[in-house]
């Protein structure tokens, strides 16, 4: 995609390169797992966004929960930059839903249909209404015909009504969070082989890949 899209792509799973002088390199940071926890790390990924940096946020790097080993203990991430505070719940196991398009203005997702089936994911829904905060723009999120979603075997785990986000921004900064990022594993004979592949999807891939350009400036050779 990087050769394809004109743009440098890398990682690392060194959360000591989130410093000042590391992200000064690159104009977008994708956080594919979880969140930096030191402070200094957090500082710098602070300084980083309010100062005209870029961001994609998958899955887990949604989740917080107290108590946990991944506690809600960073407030300026979880409430006023993502806005959706903590974790509350999930959908069990990994399958696939009617994602419905709720702004298709915004750049990434102006090339997305008004609904189209996702790849398998465990869905999250989250503490904080997020159609409340007016410096959030939802864009897409779970359509009706998704439910019942998930199949437990937890009946807490199946969703049968409400209304989950699953992608949005910040109108603050440029960024973009997308929940989807949780494969289907083979559980049931203990060998995590993976069933699905969350970058494997038409329309999902279509709304990174113009996120990224969104957020990436122009010119060749993008990091």
């Amino acid at each position: 995609m990087a050769a394809r899209y004109d743009f440098i792509y890398d990682s690392t799973n060194n959360w000591n390169d989130m410093n000042t002088r590391f992200l000064a390199k690159y104009q977008v940071v994708i956080f594919l797992d979880t969140r930096p926890d030191s402070a200094a790390q957090r500082n710098a990924f602070r300084e980083y966004m309010e100062n005209g940096g870029a961001w994609i946020g998958f899955h887990f790097a949604g989740f917080a929960l107290t108590p946990s080993a991944f506690p809600q203990n960073w407030d300026w991430y979880h409430n006023q930059f993502l806005g959706s505070g903590e974790y509350k719940g999930n959908t069990w196991r990994p399958t696939s839903a009617v994602l419905k398009v709720e702004n298709h203005n915004h750049p990434s997702t102006k090339n997305l249909p008004d609904t189209f089936i996702s790849s398998p994911n465990e869905w999250y829904s989250w503490k904080n209404d997020l159609r409340k905060n007016p410096d959030i723009q939802i864009l897409l999120s779970i359509d009706s015909t998704s439910f019942p979603l998930g199949t437990g075997p937890k009946l807490y785990e199946i969703w049968h009504s409400g209304y989950y986000p699953v992608v949005w921004t910040n109108k603050n900064y440029k960024m973009l969070y997308v929940n989807m990022g949780h494969n289907d594993l083979d559980y049931e004979n203990k060998t995590d082989k993976e069933l699905s592949f969350t970058f494997n999807n038409e329309m999902q891939d279509k709304l990174i890949i113009d996120a990224l350009l969104w957020l990436g400036k122009e010119g060749r050779n993008r990091r």
